[in-house]
């Protein structure tokens, strides 16, 4: 990692605050980007917060909300975002055959339209840095304007989670096996 892991022993009230409320919430515990957000602590409990309801509480749902993480942790190369939310993915029952398209840079085939749309959307604003009227108009018609507005947060916040992770190399637990091929 190439940044210090701040001892809860050694935090300041501020660290501990943003560590605390944290831990207390629904992830239960001290996400990974936080390991390097909590040296400004005012900008980790801002991000965590906005993390925890984009992750838990839009209208998209566990399942396509875990769809664009990975779309995202893909397009990064993000090890741990990719090793956490593919097992989260699986639990919200996103097809195991869509996850394999996904990390071998391929569109899956989807049987689930709000999906597609989510994957089509996810995929254009990523790649191209724009979104097509008619990929545009197919969100708005699956996901509604707030899911789609959300949908666009998911991708932005897991983008920063992305780029965390990879800037101070915060790796995979310890016996864990790289799953993404560059």
């Amino acid at each position: 990692m190439r940044i210090a892991t701040v001892d809860p022993d050694m935090m300041t009230p501020a660290q501990t605050r943003t560590a605390e409320e944290a831990a207390s919430g629904k992830r239960g515990r001290m996400p990974a980007p936080l390991r390097a957000w909590i040296h400004s602590p005012e900008f980790g409990a801002r991000a965590q917060r906005l993390g925890e309801f984009l992750r838990y509480d839009t209208s998209l749902g566990a399942m396509l909300s875990e769809l664009a993480i990975l779309v995202t942790a893909r397009h990064w190369t993000s090890h741990y975002e990719w090793f956490v939310h593919k097992r989260e993915a699986l639990k919200a029952d996103l097809d195991p055959a869509v996850i394999d398209a996904i990390a071998e840079r391929r569109r899956p085939a989807f049987n689930n339209p709000r999906a597609a749309a989510v994957y089509d959307y996810s995929i254009a604003l990523i790649e191209t840095h724009a979104v097509p009227e008619p990929v545009h108009a197919a969100a708005i018609a699956a996901l509604g304007e707030a899911g789609t507005v959300e949908l666009v947060g998911v991708l932005g916040y897991y983008a920063l989670v992305s780029m965390t992770l990879n800037a101070f190399e915060i790796g995979l637990p310890e016996g864990e096996t790289l799953e993404l091929k560059p």
